[in-house]
């Protein structure tokens, strides 16, 4: 039983090389596919965290990317803004945001925010959140519903930010059902917060 599992593992390792190799001949051949597919295993995982792999992979992920293979491009803009590197990151993550990639539109949000690389710019958050939003991610429409509540770079609106909430909830973010539910209590004139919770007790 040993022997026939060590043939199988010998066979997979074979297979395994040769189709990285083959990968590796179609990648030189400027196939984007080919190159985005080699370069993959690279920068993931593991090998990710040895920095003269990942660099080996990001060279073969920019080469795809060059090539038009979009989900390479996806990938460099990722990497880069894991990595910090937001100046790098932004020209990807614009073109991904642009596709209609969710985490691309809420990363510029975020440095547009933050101001990472940037002048703050609360108009351009905004508008990137909003394409986050829109793309189903929770956090992003939080995002949006804070910046409704505090006016930054728009006037205070308390119901855009419960819509907001809302949105947030729609796309599976407990806190913005649980904010979205104390605001909508307070319209109907129901208690929410500590004070509710307290006399809850007495009742």
């Amino acid at each position: 039983m040993l022997q026939k599992l060590l043939v199988v593992v010998l066979f997979g390792f074979i297979f395994l090389q040769a189709n990285e190799s083959n990968l590796k001949s179609q990648c030189d051949d400027s196939n984007a596919t080919a190159c985005y597919m080699y370069a993959l295993p690279m920068i993931s995982g593991d090998n990710a965290k040895i920095q003269d792999v990942k660099e080996k992979g990001m060279s073969f992920m920019r080469k795809a990317c060059i090539l038009d293979e979009e989900r390479a491009c996806d990938k460099m803009g990722d990497n880069y803004y894991q990595d910090e590197n937001y100046h790098t990151a932004m020209p990807y993550l614009e073109k991904s945001c642009a596709r209609g990639i969710k985490f691309a539109c809420e990363a510029m949000g975020t440095i547009f925010r933050d101001g990472h690389d940037v002048r703050p710019d609360d108009v351009k958050s905004r508008e990137f959140y909003e394409k986050a939003c829109a793309l189903k991610s929770g956090d992003a429409c939080f995002s949006v519903a804070i910046i409704y509540r505090g006016g930054f770079g728009v006037l205070k609106n308390r119901d855009k930010e419960k819509e907001y909430y809302q949105k947030g909830c729609e796309a599976g973010l407990e806190a913005g059902c649980d904010r979205y539910t104390d605001l909508d209590n307070e319209d109907k004139g129901i208690e929410t917060g500590i004070w509710a919770k307290i006399k809850g007790f007495f009742n």
